[in-house]
């Protein structure tokens, strides 16, 4: 009993990697020996931790799968045997809620609110990190929610400002509009430091702030947001004020024990603005858009859209799905992220970090004067294994006049693998060159050839200008920079001695943010 707290989650992931279904595991046990083969609901209780197999029906187990029967107990817990297998579902990884009875939902419902209050989390942001996280894991594939677009927008690529008001009337929306002297309760809410670009006054009144006339693509986003409420949510208790720029609301103003009404709330939001992305930038049409044009992020003209709805859409619609995404404030402030390739976050959202690498593509773009895109091929060693990423990052500012960079990207490393590379050799390849180049490199010319026939066939042609600058390592943190000597040669006590002011606040806004 006391050996077996990770007992149920190896054999759940013996199980499912060797694509083995309970009812087929139940039948290998019977025909070893019938008397101590398990059935399938008490494999199942096994797995869940509620059950604990007995001598004989561990020996059954064991010789099925071929391991000694020690492994399945505490004193083997390796991490692959105990974390959870996702398959191709998500680039995100977990782990495993062992022991049982520690993760249990009575236990849960006391820690979490107490973890929330020392860190300073509100329940609202833990609502947006768990969105966030069954997002990842889906990969952004809310097919209920395209289907629901698509029957309001008809997959109309090109809607207009005005399709997009008359679709909201035959919703039962009314249309105002307000000025920013205009004293609603709403606007009160927000900080003063952003801008409110609309709010829903319950049952049915959109009020849209009078700024919104000068920038189509943001009005078109707000439009399609509430026309998101009135389809999938038809206003019952809706609270939605779409805010831009500045500082959110102070943590200390917040609440931290996550309210039942608030998680909701923040669901409803990421279905309103997933739907507003589905309405804006259908599917099918849009995907042959972005074939047509090789993933330019420069498609977001010709359909007056913001350069985040496109990008955003991209990770959605492309057929490759390891993609990740930043909207990135400062200082350290990542107002939306996406991690659908497992890509970790250029720096800590629950806690400040002194060190981020200032070698990742966000941060550098923040000094950079153009406002043109740019490329960049990046190393970067996750969970003990080396990765290759490319993005497109850019610089803009949204309607509150406040500066962020918009970075999307890709694990090539699957790309690779897929073409009958070894892509972990390929990649430590370039590792150890850019470290004996003091951390950058050219591509050689033979591994350039070969990134080349990937970008042609991903059908993605920012690779390709990302092959045209130098490669870079990047890390997570700068007590683990595998350049030689590292970049963070100057810290003392723990503590940089140079300038960087990208810290982070805690967790992001999850949303579709159009920004």
């Amino acid at each position: 009993m006391r050996k077996s707290h990770f007992l149920g989650t190896k054999i759940r992931n013996l199980r499912k990697r060797n694509h083995l279904t309970l009812e087929d595991l139940s039948s290998r046990c019977v025909r070893v020996d019938a008397y101590s083969a398990p059935s399938v609901s008490y494999l199942s209780m096994i797995e869940r931790g509620k059950r604990t197999p007995s001598q004989e029906m561990l020996e059954n187990l064991a010789q099925v799968f071929q391991k000694p029967v020690e492994w399945f107990l505490d004193s083997e817990p390796e991490k692959d045997t105990i974390t959870p297998d996702k398959g191709r579902s998500g680039g995100i990884t977990g782990m495993a809620l062992e022991p049982n009875f520690l993760f249990s939902n009575d236990i849960l419902q006391i820690a979490i609110p107490e973890m929330l209050s020392q860190t300073g989390i509100s329940g609202r942001q833990f609502a947006h990190l768990l969105i966030r996280a069954h997002q990842e894991h889906h990969q952004n594939h809310f097919p209920d929610l395209e289907r629901a677009a698509e029957e309001v927008g008809n997959k109309n690529l090109y809607l207009t400002s005005n399709d997009l008001i008359r679709i909201a009337q035959e919703k039962g929306l009314e249309i105002k509009w307000f000025n920013e002297k205009a004293k609603h309760n709403e606007v009160k809410q927000v900080n003063k430091s952003r801008l409110v670009s609309s709010f829903l006054r319950s049952p049915n009144i959109v009020f849209l702030n009078e700024k919104l006339k000068n920038k189509e693509s943001r009005l078109k986003y707000d439009l399609a947001v509430h026309i998101g409420h009135a389809v999938l949510h038809n206003q019952d208790g809706v609270k939605c004020i779409l805010s831009i720029g500045g500082a959110e609301q102070k943590e200390t103003e917040l609440h931290t024990t996550p309210n039942a009404q608030d998680i909701l709330q923040a669901w409803q939001d990421f279905e309103a603005s997933f739907f507003a992305g589905a309405l804006l930038c259908p599917k099918a049409p849009f995907r042959q858009l972005l074939d047509s044009y090789g993933y330019d992020i420069s498609v977001h003209k010709q359909l007056d859209i913001s350069v985040s709805v496109a990008m955003r859409r991209m990770t959605v619609v492309s057929p490759y799905p390891h993609w990740h995404y930043f909207d990135a404030y400062k200082p350290g402030k990542l107002k939306a992220v996406y991690r659908g390739n497992g890509i970790p976050l250029p720096w800590g959202n629950m806690r400040q970090v002194e060190d981020p690498c200032q070698h990742w593509a966000v941060f550098r773009k923040f000094g950079e004067m153009s406002r043109e895109s740019s490329a960049q091929l990046s190393i970067l060693s996750v969970d003990g294994k080396t990765r290759l990423y490319c993005c497109e990052s850019v610089l803009v500012e949204d309607l509150a006049g406040a500066k962020h960079v918009l970075c999307m990207g890709i694990d090539l490393n699957p790309a690779i693998d897929a073409q009958g590379t070894d892509a972990q050799a390929v990649v430590e390849n370039l590792q150890a060159l850019c470290i004996k180049h003091g951390g950058s490199t050219v591509v050689p010319h033979n591994i350039r050839q070969q990134l080349l026939s990937v970008a042609r066939i991903l059908n993605i042609n920012w690779i390709e200008r990302g092959l045209a600058s130098e490669l870079r390592v990047i890390c997570i943190r700068g007590n683990s920079c595998p350049r030689k000597p590292g970049c963070y040669g100057k810290c003392k006590n723990g503590k940089m001695t140079q300038s960087i002011e990208y810290i982070t606040k805690p967790p992001q806004d999850t949303r579709f943010s159009e920004n």
